[in-house]
């Protein structure tokens, strides 16, 4: 197996982009410029690469390859974007990889392309970038080619090589349990369970006991063998089943009015171990989205508009606003869920006072109900 955090290292040694990886400080796939230049990078990387992998490395500052980190990022819908967008897309997966040194809650983002024998374009046009455009990597810039491009190989040695030194080994897996444990507090009980005598799972989480059932919260899960952050949650809560061959995690969100919250169940991700060293990781979507009184909502999505404004125009706001600003995401994602479509644009104009608030809470709730709204839109 591929120890993911020493291919990542591998790569930023080469200290510049080149044709067979490319780094970001973030991805910004809500815009149409970010999503497009996503998009870009990814038809010129796979074109330069029809025989071997190729890379973009997410939360990496350009000037000086800073590992800066990203928050985790669960979109399992990212390979639609691509085949939304490419004529003969190529395969992709992103992986959030923990680093040392980051808080606990920030990764580097792997995006692997896979080797793709077919040349891809543009199937229609994204942003500023026509229909058709075929992209090549030229040193680190993604840039147009004619009509008349031809796939070639240049990277396939270098690329193996690279990914060679980056081969698990006990010394590694056995220090990356211990990094685990130790990197979490006692209550979370951090722990380890070995799959298929060849997966190393661990994972932590904080036990809650409601009406006799166990949630979790807080939870991580790492596999240590390839240092992947498979799933984390920052304050939703989960329950988690163990067999012989999967761990079962199902994610819940808490939703209502006011503090009479009730749980609702969001995802269910089955972690699969099989025979022959791989594994499979499938999502089912389990959201129902709670209706409420038309009345009650309407009153709620507006008394948050008359914050998001004030915030908007930098009026001060009373200590009773102040305070229902904690509630913001909750509230605006309820308003969401029961009709005002625009409530994720109005929660964004609040992202910058959110972010700045002593008690951070409520900027970490934030970025939960928009990843919540993202699995939404795409169910």
């Amino acid at each position: 197996m591929v120890n993911k955090r020493l291919l990542i290292k591998n790569l930023l040694s080469h200290n510049d982009e080149n044709s067979f990886y490319d780094k970001k400080q973030k991805l910004s796939l809500n815009s149409k410029e970010g999503k497009a230049k996503f998009i870009k990078h990814v038809c010129a990387l796979s074109n330069s690469n029809p025989e071997n992998n190729s890379y973009i490395l997410i939360g990496i500052r350009d000037e000086d390859n800073e590992i800066m980190g990203v928050d985790f990022f669960d979109d399992s819908k990212i390979q639609n974007l691509v085949n939304a967008y490419l004529v003969h897309p190529p395969k992709i997966q992103y992986e959030n990889i923990p680093f040392p040194g980051l808080p606990r809650y920030k990764v580097v983002g792997l995006v692997t392309i896979l080797p793709n024998q077919k040349t891809s374009s543009l199937a229609k046009t994204a942003w500023k970038y026509p229909k058709g455009t075929t992209f090549y990597r030229r040193g680190s810039n993604s840039v147009p080619v004619n009509e008349n491009f031809e796939l070639r190989n240049t990277n396939r040695n270098v690329v193996e090589a690279i990914e060679k030194n980056a081969s698990n080994n006990i010394q590694l897996t056995l220090d990356g349990v211990f990094d685990f444990i130790n990197k979490h507090k006692e209550e979370y009980n951090p722990q380890y369970k070995v799959f298929k005598e060849q997966f190393v799972l661990c994972w932590a989480g904080k036990k809650i006991i409601d009406n006799n059932e166990e949630y979790y919260s807080r939870v991580n899960i790492e596999l240590i063998n390839e240092q992947v952050q498979l799933f984390y949650s920052a304050l939703d809560e989960v329950q988690i089943k163990i067999n012989e061959q999967s761990f079962i995690i199902v994610e819940y969100i808490l939703l209502g009015l006011e503090k009479n919250e009730t749980r609702y169940p969001l995802e269910k991700t089955i972690i699969h171990f099989k025979n022959n060293g791989k594994l499979d990781i499938v999502k089912e979507f389990l959201f129902e989205p709670p209706t409420f009184d038309a009345t009650i909502i309407n009153h709620i999505y507006e008394s948050s508009n008359e914050i998001v404004s004030k915030i908007d125009k930098n009026i001060p706001l009373s200590v009773i606003e102040h305070e229902d600003v904690a509630r913001l995401p909750n509230n605006y994602l309820i308003s969401y869920l029961n009709g005002y479509l625009d409530a994720k644009e109005q929660l964004e104009k609040a992202k910058n006072y959110i972010r700045n608030l002593k008690d951070k809470t409520t900027y970490i709730k934030y970025k939960e109900v928009i990843r919540v709204l993202r699995k939404v839109k795409y169910h």
